[in-house]
């Protein structure tokens, strides 16, 4: 299907960050974040990008109080998955550090997912249909909230934000990742237990080989804020990612996969603009892989679908990824390095920029209020809002 380039549309006069303001407002009411409740509802992947999305805001607007509201996040999001749960029979922090060892190192055992059962018990048989509402630790979520942590030290100019994001990449590797015999590939588990003793689900995410190559290379960068070389951090976990990652396929159908190959590939082309050898290479696969992707989307007839047959935040996964797919054409530009494959890397941009008016069909479909009343939207409603806010405001997640 041929598509008209992206051109800005106002939502009948409402700014974009000023919608997606209003949307967090929303999320932090109904989850216990504003006001503060003492026991909030906290998910690690809605909140990752909430705390972006918050951050955002506040370099856009200079509205201190989305600052606030974004580290008050982190804190509760410390306090509640990096703690057991209340239905769980052990205490503390899952790290089984001591209360003030806890509070200096809340990452050092990583982060539970949030999930509304508790999880599977050593005893218990799998099942799968279960499983999805288990709780646990997943590698994916991990790295969404290394990636806030990130963006929050950034942010604020606070070293200690960038050292938890580091601190939760070097358990989260250790923990997750494993050679199944000498001379094998390694792999990553999919998801482990609250205190990542055992594996829960031992198959491998098709693209989290990449996304935590992607987050773990960008920490190492942040880590490293100007030093020498011989001080970079996670070099060992990099190179075990990156051969985790290889011979496999990164396409697929789902939306939500899709976006978050679009939202990594502009951070591989920083990668590539910073004279990284994995930069242009990958960044191939990655725009090959989110172009079948696109194609898939687009002719499945998704978006003639009432809102009760979608699903609201993979879409907005696939619409925020579109939006950095308007920034990779300049930054594979700049670098004069690149000059070889420049040529073949503009032209898959471009074969992908016919699809970026599809972030505004999407989100014009969920601004809607009758949609967001639809029980596709009502029964994730935390996910949705935050996903619709930011794509409607990315600076936050994809960084300027």
């Amino acid at each position: 299907m041929i598509r008209v380039l992206y051109r800005p549309i106002q939502y009948q006069g409402m700014e974009k960050r000023e919608q997606a303001r209003r949307l967090l407002d929303e999320f932090a009411r109904e989850t216990g974040l504003e006001p503060a409740t003492a026991t909030p509802r906290r998910y690690l992947w809605t909140d990752a990008f909430a705390v972006c999305t918050y951050l955002g805001l506040f370099r856009t607007t200079g509205k201190a109080e989305c600052r606030e509201l974004a580290l008050r996040l982190v804190g509760q999001v410390h306090h509640t998955l990096g703690r057991h749960r209340g239905d769980d029979g052990r205490t503390g922090w899952i790290s089984g550090l001591s209360d003030a060892e806890g509070e200096r190192h809340p990452t050092a055992g990583g982060l539970r997912i949030g999930k509304t059962l508790p999880e599977r018990r050593p005893e218990e048989p799998p099942d799968e249909r279960r499983e999805w509402d288990r709780d646990g630790q997943y590698f994916h979520y991990l790295t969404k909230w290394m990636h806030a942590l990130a963006t929050a030290g950034d942010v604020t100019g606070d070293p200690l934000y960038t050292a938890w994001a580091v601190e939760l990449a070097k358990s989260s590797f250790a923990r997750f990742t494993y050679l199944p015999a000498p001379g094998r590939q390694r792999q990553i588990y999919w998801k482990m237990s609250i205190d990542l003793s055992r594996p829960l689900v031992p198959s491998m995410g098709q693209h989290d080989p990449l996304d935590g190559l992607v987050t773990f290379r960008a920490l190492q960068e942040a880590a490293r804020g100007g030093t020498s070389a011989g001080n970079a951090v996670l070099v060992q976990e990099i190179q075990g990612l990156a051969e985790a990652g290889r011979f496999l396929s990164l396409e697929t159908s789902d939306p939500l996969g899709t976006g978050g190959l679009l939202a990594d590939a502009l951070p591989v082309a920083r990668l590539a603009i910073a004279g990284d050898p994995v930069g242009p290479e990958l960044l191939e696969e990655v725009l090959d892989a989110a172009l079948i992707g696109l194609d898939a989307f687009d002719m499945s007839g998704t978006l003639d679908l009432p809102a009760e047959k979608r699903l609201a935040f993979r879409e907005l996964g696939l619409s925020l990824g579109l939006a950095a797919l308007e920034k990779i054409p300049d930054a594979v530009r700049r670098n004069p390095d690149l000059v070889s494959t420049t040529r073949a890397l503009i032209a898959r941009t471009e074969s992908l920029a016919g699809f970026v008016s599809l972030r505004d069909d999407i989100e014009r479909f969920w601004l809607r209020d009758g949609n967001r009343k639809a029980a596709s939207w009502t029964e994730h409603r935390d996910i949705n809002t935050v996903m619709l806010a930011a794509s409607l405001a990315p600076e936050g997640y994809l960084g300027t």
